[in-house]
């Protein structure tokens, strides 16, 4: 599934129909949703593509109201011993699986059935139907829908119940209707505590639901008679209301809303990047992770796809010491030096965290191809994490003993340190592309290097001991502190190349 979705994105069309169909087959759009947002993080979608999916996902949530519609409920018992046979009898777990689908659709439309049943005598209550009365008013429909899909923290829920109540008569067309409007609207709660804590592309991809069903809403508001005319000329009936004609509305909610506001994904993406701004650099410290998530913990794939972007989240952080470490420990002043230390801290903490979240997926069973991964993983996270020390502990010290020692670094030298590190800068973010996108051929490159940085290393261990009888004050300090600067900027490689290697095959 989360290869179908990552090649039917390529345009928003695409999108909504990738999102219908996967929400149609699996009658969740919340897992949708969790797709969506590693495939933005991860970068193989844009935000505004993503739309196109989280849409659709609306129009596949449909379905189920159709399918019960259909009648299917007389068919519960059938189903739930054919299902039952299925998984007791068969061998092999795909005949199982099937049997555990067939065996929980026909529970679910027995229960519809015992619902129907149950509700029956409510028709001569009085009281229910003088409530069922007030519901002829739209906005105390949906506010009715909205909370008690809030309360259940399902839409489909909410949704069956309607159609229960439209069967045994209880309930008027435009009742029922603004009921469904109001279930859309509530179904958004879900979406909004799912995203608490989460990073800032699931908190977008929520506002996204909210705002899409919420508009919806709105549009269709003045529009109800129409819809109930439109739903009563596709499907007629000899009843006042039927279940097949709340299903249409339904289906014809989502639809339209669909194509109305499908041609605004863009306008719709910068309005929710600005409702939901990046969190300030401060502030983006404090986050204690921005891809774990422990909901995935049981689909060991998806977790291990959060860990991955953790890892390049955590070799962005070693990036910026490596790029703040150059000019801190060859000119930089004593403040310089403590700032890139300091960001020692947070990478500590994030390669902490993704250790930790790595040991907890690990108690899953693990196929032989995503236990090779938790361990690449692993160490991977273990190399940045070495990196990190080697600047905080080894450069940043250099840089003090640097100005304790009154070293001025010449300017041939700063060129050759500088040359230096830009090498070995390009083999690191060379190793995490290889990493994080699985990208053998990176991964190659990085380790083809090793001659560059050698003959790089030795070019610069000749001039070093050229500078050496230079007369020149502190001359003997200033040999010690540059040839150390160069011997952990080569440590560094080192490091950048074992990432490297555990993306290259053992056999390669």
């Amino acid at each position: 599934m989360k290869r179908i979705l990552a090649r039917l994105t390529t345009n928003r069309l695409m999108g909504a129909a990738t999102g219908a169909f996967v929400t149609a087959v699996i009658q969740s759009s919340s897992v949708t949703t969790v797709l969506v947002i590693g495939f933005i993080t991860a970068g193989l979608m844009t935000f505004s593509q993503s739309i196109g999916i989280i849409m659709g996902a609306n129009v596949g949530t449909t379905v189920t109201a159709q399918v019960i519609a259909f009648h299917v409920t007389e068919y519960s018992l059938l189903m739930i011993a054919v299902g039952f046979l299925l998984w007791s009898v068969k061998k092999g777990d795909r005949f199982r699986d099937i049997g555990l689908i067939i065996l929980g659709l026909g529970l679910v439309f027995l229960g519809m059935s015992v619902m129907g049943e149950a509700m029956a005598p409510l028709g001569s209550y009085q009281p229910f139907l003088d409530f069922m009365v007030r519901m002829e008013r739209p906005a105390v429909g949906i506010v009715v829908a909205a909370l008690f899909t809030a309360l259940v923290q399902s839409s489909s829920a909410t949704t069956g119940i309607v159609l229960v109540m439209a069967g045994q008569g209880l309930i008027s067309l435009t009742g029922g209707i603004a009921l469904i409007f109001g279930a859309n609207i509530g179904t958004c709660v879900t979406a909004l505590l799912a995203a608490i804590n989460k990073p800032r592309e699931a908190v977008r991809a929520s506002m996204v639901h909210v705002l899409f069903n919420v508009l919806g809403v709105l549009i269709w508001l003045p529009f109800i008679d129409q819809l109930a005319a439109l739903v009563v000329a596709v499907s007629p009936t000899s009843v006042s209301v039927s279940p097949r004609q709340i299903a249409n509305a339904h289906t014809v909610f989502n639809v339209v809303n669909t194509m109305l506001l499908l041609p605004f994904s863009t306008q719709i993406a910068r309005f929710v990047e600005w409702l939901v701004p990046e969190l300030p650099p401060e502030k983006e410290r404090l986050v204690r992770a921005k891809y774990l998530d422990t909901d995935l913990l049981t689909t060991p794939s998806l977790a291990l796809d959060r860990a991955r972007l953790e890892i390049l989240h955590l070799g962005d952080k070693v990036m910026e010491m490596m790029q703040r470490i150059l000019p801190a420990m060859t000119t930089g002043s004593r403040e310089d030096l403590e700032a890139v230390a300091d960001l020692d801290d947070v990478v500590d903490r994030l390669h902490g965290l993704i250790v930790t979240y790595l040991g907890q997926i690990s108690r899953a069973t693990l196929s032989q191809d995503q236990t090779e991964e938790f361990l690449k993983l692993i160490e991977a996270a273990n190399d940045l994490e070495n990196i990190g020390d080697i600047i905080e502990t080894n450069l940043v010290t250099l840089g003090l003993d640097r100005i304790e020692h009154g070293v001025t670094i010449s300017e041939s030298t700063l060129e050759v340190i500088t040359g230096f590190h830009a090498v070995v800068t390009r083999a690191l973010a060379a190793a995490m592309q290889a990493v994080t996108q699985k990208n053998e051929e990176v991964a190659l490159r990085v380790i083809a290097m090793k001659p560059e940085v050698n003959r790089l290393a030795d070019s610069a261990a000749l001039h070093e001991t050229r500078r050496l009888i230079v007369r020149e004050p502190n001359r003997l300090p200033s040999y010690t502190v540059e040839v150390d600067m160069l011997q952990n900027l080569k440590r560094i490689f080192y490091f950048a190349k074992r990432m490297a290697r555990v993306v290259v095959p053992a056999d390669t």
